[in-house]
């Protein structure tokens, strides 16, 4: 998606189905307009899963995801390594350790939705 407008129609198209639903990926638009993406998706009814914190503090229902900011020292490092001299294949590639659930009530109750209390024991953090 390039532009709000077909944002808006992707996500009409997907709530013209009965219990639709959405998975926002870490696109650069979704990334750069969380607050449009969680907006279309209340304005639509469809309940929406993101990757990323921010998306849920926007407005959006919930996430499951890495802290954007736990990523950066060791992005850092491997581009010094690799200023270094070091070769990028020679290097091991490295994945999240920790992943975050958020919980927006606030959004769930916009969306007639009663989210499980197990699931809400296990949120990370929940707004309410």
């Amino acid at each position: 998606m390039q532009n709000a407008k077909e944002l808006e129609q992707g996500i009409a198209a997907f709530a013209s189905d009965a219990n639709g639903g959405l998975i926002v990926t870490a696109s650069p638009f979704g990334a750069n307009h969380p607050d449009v993406v969680a907006d279309l998706a209340a304005r639509y009814k469809l309940p929406a899963i993101y990757p990323f914190r921010y998306f849920v503090q926007a407005g959006g229902l919930m996430s499951y995801g890495t802290e954007i900011v736990n990523q950066s020292p060791p992005a850092a490092d491997y581009v010094d390594r690799i200023l270094r001299g070091e070769k990028p294949a020679d290097m091991p590639v490295q994945a999240p350790t920790k992943y975050e659930l958020l919980i927006n009530l606030k959004t769930a109750k916009a969306l007639g939705l009663v989210v499980p209390p197990t699931l809400l024991a296990r949120a990370d953090e929940v707004i309410e």
